[in-house]
């Protein structure tokens, strides 16, 4: 009895997990079942990070706003409280921008928060 290759739905299953694992170091990306492997934990780990990616770049403006606030003479819950009281709609992320690319610009929105320099 010869050996059943199955049609081309498998071949093109089979291609479409290879081709996902292309540039997989050595038998991940030639040999089915390890590739197979390899794919399932990569999707897995992609999916989960898009989520954890949101977390870390989050916790990074907040440490980065921080560190600005404090060499404005206040602190990062302060400064946040100050804008909320003020009714300024900065985003954490244009913040920690601002703070990098022009820290006199920050140092202003400091003050208008009604918080002095020391």
């Amino acid at each position: 009895m010869s050996r059943v290759t199955r049609g081309f739905k498998a071949r093109r299953r089979r291609n479409k997990v290879l081709k996902l694992a292309k540039g997989y170091r050595g038998g991940k990306s030639r040999l089915f079942r390890t590739a197979t492997e390899a794919v399932d934990r990569a999707l897995c780990y992609s999916y989960r990070d898009r989520r954890t990616k949101k977390r870390d770049f989050r916790r990074l403006w907040i440490i980065r706003i921080g560190a600005a606030a404090k060499t404005n003479g206040t602190n990062y819950s302060r400064l946040i409280n100050g804008l909320k009281k003020a009714e300024i709609e900065l985003d954490r992320k244009v913040l920690s921008n601002l703070a990098i690319v022009d820290p006199n610009a920050f140092s202003q929105v400091v003050k208008t928060t009604g918080l002095q320099s020391a």
